[in-house]
């Protein structure tokens, strides 16, 4: 992993006391942390799952005091604060408050904040990215702690969700294209904090909805935002979502970027997903950035494929005809 080279030069002759690691890939090394006292906080399934195969300790929130606390720093500022605050409320008397970032995370700003109200030491440098000791973990700002924000009437999100502030313009784009009368199973894949699925919900002939996400806390929101109960919630990977009986709609805003890096291949993950989830007479609608080449992709899974709305900015995508599932 690219910061492995840090976590090494800062801990590789090892942590003592009980350890807490906010924020993790589930590839990741971590030089000088033991299995037996580490606690991994991680809110992506994907991630989850393969530190828990690899033997951490994981959980969705700190439980306990810890000795020593890293924090992963996170692309969006307000989530960054948020992670510090908590994570300072989890200290043991006399224990250690560290944040590591990427410089295109925004580490550095950070840590020019950080220095506003607290000294900052042992800074090292490597991989494009630092981490940082905090000295005074009890100086974090109150105004750091997590918000929670209304993104339109009726909804709640938080920082370092998906358009999290307002209604993302191609879920709306999207809702605004569905036909009238929907499938009566449907699964929408990346469903956020709900505002897509809500919006299905409102259309006659729908009698359940999967609303499939692998970020904990906008399935978490999502949950809180939707009460219907035709909808049923799963924490998970959408690239390995499975069910075990067939759907008939998939409704989906895929991603396309991993971090900061543009990765279509998200996206054609989904398109994937889709095809192995419906019946052969099913029905796909999903929403694309008008550059995005994911019709190629549309023909290898499905038999019929049509765009049916947009504008210069998004493309509204439908596709029927699942190859390798019977009507």
């Amino acid at each position: 992993m690219i910061r492995t080279p840090r976590l090494e030069a800062v801990f590789g002759t090892g942590v003592e006391g009980r350890a807490l690691i906010v924020g993790a890939a589930g590839n990741e090394d971590f030089p000088g942390f033991l299995r037996n006292n580490t606690l991994i906080v991680e809110n992506m399934a994907q991630h989850f799952e393969a530190l828990g195969n690899a033997g951490w300790q994981v959980s969705n929130s700190p439980e306990g005091s810890f000795n020593t606390v890293l924090v992963t720093l996170p692309r969006a500022r307000d989530a960054a604060r948020a992670r510090l605050h908590e994570a300072a409320q989890q200290m043991a008397p006399g224990g250690s408050l560290w944040v590591d970032g990427q410089k295109s995370d925004g580490i550095e700003g950070i840590l020019r904040e950080i220095k506003t109200f607290s000294g900052v030491s042992d800074v090292y440098s490597k991989a494009h990215g630092k981490i940082a000791r905090i000295d005074d973990p009890a100086a974090i700002p109150a105004g750091w702690a997590r918000q929670t924000l209304r993104p339109t009437a009726g909804f709640s999100a938080a920082a370092g969700m998906f358009s999290p502030t307002g209604i993302d313009a191609g879920s709306a784009a999207l809702a605004e294209a569905l036909p009238d009368r929907l499938p009566t199973r449907i699964v929408d894949l990346g469903a956020g904090w709900g505002w897509l699925s809500a919006q299905i919900l409102t259309h006659p002939g729908v009698q359940l909805l999967h609303l499939v996400e692998a970020d904990h806390s906008a399935l978490a929101a999502a949950r809180d935002n939707i009460s219907d109960p035709r909808a049923v919630f799963h924490w998970a990977d959408a690239r390995g979502f499975s069910l075990p009986d067939p759907v008939n709609g998939v409704i989906m805003n895929p991603p396309f970027h991993e971090g900061r890096a543009a990765d279509p291949a998200l996206g054609a993950a989904f398109i994937a997903t889709a095809a192995r989830l419906m019946t052969g007479s099913g029905r796909l609608w999903m929403v694309a950035n008008r550059h995005l080449p994911y019709e190629a992709e549309l023909a290898r899974h499905f038999g019929q494929i049509s765009e049916i709305g947009g504008d210069g900015r998004f493309k509204i995508l439908t596709a029927t005809g699942a190859k390798g599932r019977k009507k």
